[in-house]
């Protein structure tokens, strides 16, 4: 999102992460930009049951986080490691600063950060369907819309099963039962165990 010549011109620093790694905590105060350099992580909560709900998945270039700098709240999720990562981190004054030299690195973050709203009207108005199969496919239409080839069947889901159910909130079983009828309904096909839709 942001060039990372840019970030360490303004005292940026990279860290490894392992699988698991928490970057910040429900609760915690956002004092970071934070962009993935390499690996992939997940914004989550969990319910008063204990099952997770899984608000977003963030890979290598993108960065998470960043639209509680500009408020004083705390986080209301957890960021965890999925795999092994590296990640640009840059402290919030900085990030200002950043912003305030280059207006258009701040346009650009504008733009990402009204991707990501239109995402969760999506997924609230998926939530607020009783059908899975409703759920699945608006995930994977948002997520197909950001790929070059929209032919059926072109965009692989890079989501476990147990991630898409997650992320529209239904049951990992559901994932797996839904996913079978829309194979016989010629909407997903499934090949090496990854959903192509």
């Amino acid at each position: 999102m942001i060039e990372e010549r840019l970030l360490y011109k303004f005292r940026a620093e990279s860290k490894l992460y392992m699988k698991g790694d928490v970057i910040f905590e429900e609760g915690g105060t956002p004092n970071f930009y934070y962009q993935l350099k390499e690996g992939k992580i997940k914004l989550n909560n969990f319910k008063e049951d204990g099952k997770e709900f899984i608000q977003n998945i963030f890979s290598e270039g993108q960065s998470f986080g960043e639209s509680l700098l500009f408020i004083e709240v705390q986080y209301p999720m957890n960021a965890i490691c999925l795999e092994d990562c590296q990640i640009i981190s840059l402290p919030k004054t900085s990030f200002f600063d950043l912003m305030n030299e280059h207006p258009e690195v701040s346009f650009g973050l504008n733009k990402a950060l009204s991707q990501r709203l239109y995402y969760k009207y999506i997924m609230l108005q998926n939530l607020s369907s009783t059908d899975p199969t409703t759920r699945m496919i608006s995930l994977m239409n948002y997520l197909k819309s950001f790929h070059v080839k929209k032919e059926k069947y072109a965009f692989v889901v890079p989501f476990t099963r147990q991630q898409v159910a997650n992320l529209t909130g239904l049951c990992v079983e559901t994932v797996i039962r839904t996913s079978k009828k829309m194979v016989k309904k010629d909407i997903i096909r499934i090949k090496d165990r990854k959903i192509h839709y």
